[in-house]
């Protein structure tokens, strides 16, 4: 019976620590990030214009997240047919992802969080997991959550974010 119980408890636990992250047709949390461009990128800078994608990975410089990265600029053609903008995001500070951006040669911006505090507001780093989850948003030019991904494939992401715009419906260049 003790076994049953903790079980319960451990399974409440980790459906809680999700119960604060966006879903389809919620608000998008805003986010002023700094990319590893340089730049300072925020949602509201692409409000009525364009869907902004948000994949959120790990950690810099690690095998998942440099297959993940290295796969959106090898394979990028198939994001930037659509009208979209789209960024990797991680709570690592700025200059470890402009060196992991340089390292890759992305042409794409990687968004730093080191505070969490948006990584929070998505859900993504939650208690008992310091490192953002491994999930990409979809957010329309209206701020609503249009799709999320849970079950990102590393060796993939350009073509199942592709995908996704295209079940969206998001206009091509």
């Amino acid at each position: 019976m003790r076994l049953l119980a903790a079980v319960a408890v451990l399974v409440f636990a980790a459906t809680s620590a999700f119960a604060d992250a966006p879903e389809v047709g919620d608000k998008a949390p805003e986010f002023k990030l700094q990319g590893s461009d340089g730049e300072e990128y925020a949602l509201s800078d692409f409000a009525g214009k364009k869907m902004v994608v948000l994949a959120w990975f790990p950690k810099a410089f690690t095998r998942g997240c440099t297959a993940e990265c290295k796969n959106m600029k090898e394979n990028g053609e198939a994001i930037k047919a659509y009208d979209v903008a789209y960024f990797t995001a991680s709570v690592d500070d700025a200059k470890t992802n402009a060196e992991f951006a340089k390292s890759l040669s992305l042409d794409f911006p990687i968004l730093s969080d080191p505070s969490k505090e948006v990584d929070a507001a998505y859900g993504v780093v939650h208690e008992g997991r310091p490192v953002p989850e491994r999930w990409t948003y979809y957010i329309g030019p209206d701020g609503m959550v249009k799709a999320v991904d849970k079950q990102v494939n590393t060796k993939d992401a350009a073509n199942e974010i592709a995908t996704q715009l295209e079940l969206l419906g998001v206009e091509k260049k």
